[in-house]
């Protein structure tokens, strides 16, 4: 939570990944404390859907269809957040996602310059077109989801998506560093296993999610809300001293 009332009232998040799971419930989690938000995301419909929550809640909220891997339209996300509130104060990534399960043999050309261009260069493309504006406010944080598999390499079944989210944090890390002296903060989000669709979206074989819930000493998965709280709490003028880090959420898991 911000020290001051009312911190985040007026002004303006974007969220990739809004239509759905951890992007979805941190827009609602702004929402509850004021902020503008911008719902992004390659699902329009569930984008809009979003949006339509946030306004419900008594916050502003537009919805923007963007696929992250595209420079134009990452750049055009953010001009029309500019168009629409006058400035972008918070960009969280929380699109993503491990496409296919796979052993590492397995993973062939299309599976790897896919699992990059939208975990890693969708990243990459956020950060280049918020940075210019925020350089501009002297003023901003920039939030996005890695993953704990970067600690682990994702044996057996996602090397490719681990190596794409440890590229997250390592890029994050250096942009942090980078623009740390002129008001921008940057920070990464390492989650264990968490209750959305992305389990779904990869094919995840229920055995493989039996052993992901086993690691973790609570015995459950994390909701998306727990991370979004996370996410607010990042933003905040509570936090104003952090910066570079990677934070981990697992319930105590994922180490081994």
């Amino acid at each position: 939570m911000p020290k001051t009332p009312d911190y985040f009232h007026g002004k303006t998040i974007v969220i990739t990944g809004a239509a759905s799971g951890i992007g979805r419930a941190t827009a609602l989690i702004f929402a509850r404390e004021g902020a503008n938000v911008v719902c992004a995301d390659i699902d329009s419909a569930g984008a809009a859907r979003t949006a339509e929550t946030v306004i419900q809640h008594g916050a502003n909220a537009i919805s923007v269809p963007t696929d992250v891997c595209s420079r134009e339209q990452v750049n055009a996300m953010i001009a029309q957040a500019v168009e629409q509130f006058g400035q972008v104060d918070f960009l969280f990534q929380a699109a993503g996602a491990a496409l296919r399960r796979a052993k590492f043999l397995e993973i062939d050309d299309a599976l790897y310059d896919k699992t990059f261009e939208l975990n890693t260069k969708g990243v990459f493309l956020g950060m280049q077109a918020v940075l210019p504006h925020m350089l501009g406010r002297g003023f901003g944080v920039i939030v996005n989801v890695a993953s704990m598999s970067h600690k682990r390499g994702g044996p057996g079944a996602s090397v490719h998506y681990a190596a794409a989210k440890g590229a997250v944090l390592t890029m994050t890390l250096g942009v942090a560093r980078e623009f740390a002296d002129r008001g921008i903060r940057a920070l990464s989000i390492s989650p264990g296993p968490v209750n959305t669709p992305f389990q779904a979206a990869a094919n995840t074989a229920p055995e493989l999610m039996a052993k992901f819930k086993d690691d973790v000493p609570m015995k459950r998965y994390g909701e998306p809300e727990e991370i979004g709280e996370l996410v607010l709490f990042m933003c905040s003028d509570a936090c104003t001293y952090m910066t570079a880090d990677t934070v981990y959420v697992n319930g105590g898991g994922g180490w081994r």
